[in-house]
């Protein structure tokens, strides 16, 4: 589809992030279709584990199946135009992909650590260190894929663990003492 500009002028269309002119590739079509069917297929798989919630209504008039429904309906919507988009030519208008040509696969392995150690930890140690935990090794994976120098530092470790206590030590307190919601503890008193 050629675009007219301000001026009047006819433009033809806009290439796919990559190419210098002409359609997207089949490769690049494909896999953006898969995509797409992807967040389709998910947005189905939400809407069919959303039938067996009960739709009897709670607080405000709104059952607990009203937020699986609405997540459901977005993502088939989407999934379907993204899709749509694909077939019909490729996603337009994409910018230049930017960073590194190859994955920082440290940086996932970090990453990746922080998060299957606060599964494994979080009965053991508690809510607000085993979260702490994981925000330190995420953080340090993050730093090491910016190529942070200082990532290595005594400093930057101490300023993680911090930020990590003064993150989660919050969302705890506020979960166990204002809302009365139960989370792992390392103490009996509901502070720690």
């Amino acid at each position: 589809m050629s675009k007219i500009d301000a001026s009047g002028s006819l433009h033809a269309p806009l290439p796919l992030a990559g190419q210098a002119d002409g359609p997207a590739a089949p490769a690049a079509v494909w896999a953006q279709t898969l995509v797409g069917a992807s967040v389709l297929l998910t947005g189905l798989a939400l809407g069919f584990g959303a039938i067996g919630i009960s739709s009897e209504a709670g607080y405000g008039g709104i059952g607990p199946n009203f937020l699986p429904w609405l997540v459901s309906a977005v993502l088939t919507v989407c999934g379907g135009w993204i899709v749509w988009e694909a077939r019909s030519g490729g996603f337009r208008e994409l910018d230049t992909p930017s960073g590194a040509a190859r994955p920082y696969l440290a940086g996932f392995v970090w990453v990746s650590a922080g998060l299957l150690a606060n599964a494994a930890l979080i009965t053991s140690l508690g809510f607000v260190l085993s979260c702490t935990v994981c925000y330190v090794l995420a953080v340090q994976g993050l730093r090491r894929a910016e190529g942070q120098a200082a990532a290595r530092s005594p400093r930057s470790w101490l300023i993680d663990i911090a930020t990590g206590l003064a993150i989660t030590a919050p969302v705890y307190w506020t979960f166990t003492k204002f809302l009365a919601i139960g989370l792992p503890g390392l103490t009996a008193t509901g502070w720690l």
